[in-house]
């Protein structure tokens, strides 16, 4: 009994383990991109200049196509942006229901991202929602620009709720039938 307990608890652990490993690398040392201009006039429109800049630095952590069916994450953020194109703030608007060891990458993936385009003309500070979506290998998108999410396959268990619908004979069943 102990062997399969502990052969157990060794599957748990190494299929745990990789999914977990990603999250505790620190972004590659690099030079941040610099901050294109704005064209955003309001806050609302500064979203999506915010996603296109983590986006350009970090090309290489970016999800290509349609995100699994199945995410690893997802987490809300607030990010507040200086004058000066700084990160001023992060909060965790929404944690995931498990992964929370992505919340201190996600923000290190922000804050390696700065400088930032400077807040719209008139704003001496600018913030914005996103929802992150990440899958387990580590590559993400961010809800702005995301291409989508695939479709979960059919469980066994859908052929049965179109009979039941159509009633014992065959028939649709409801009102007037």
């Amino acid at each position: 009994m102990r062997g399969k307990k502990g052969w157990l608890a060794g599957l748990l652990i190494g299929i745990t383990l990789p999914a977990l490993a990603q999250f505790d690398t620190a972004p590659p040392s690099r030079t941040p991109r610099p901050a294109l201009a704005t064209m955003a006039t309001t806050e609302a429109a500064y979203r999506i200049d915010g996603a296109r800049h983590i986006y350009l630095n970090h090309p290489e952590r970016i999800h290509d196509g349609l995100l699994p069916p199945f995410l690893h994450a997802i987490a809300g953020v607030r990010t507040t942006i200086d004058a000066h194109g700084r990160v001023s703030r992060i909060e965790i608007t929404r944690e995931p229901a498990v992964a929370r060891e992505v919340l201190p990458w996600i923000e290190r993936l922000i804050r390696a991202a700065e400088p930032y385009p400077r807040p719209p003309a008139g704003l001496d500070t600018v913030r914005w929602d996103e929802i992150w979506l990440i899958d387990r290998s580590g590559r993400f998108q961010l809800h702005t620009l995301s291409e989508g999410q695939q479709q979960a396959p059919d469980s066994p268990d859908d052929d049965t709720d179109d009979e039941d619908e159509k009633g014992a004979a065959g028939a649709p069943s409801g009102p007037g039938r």
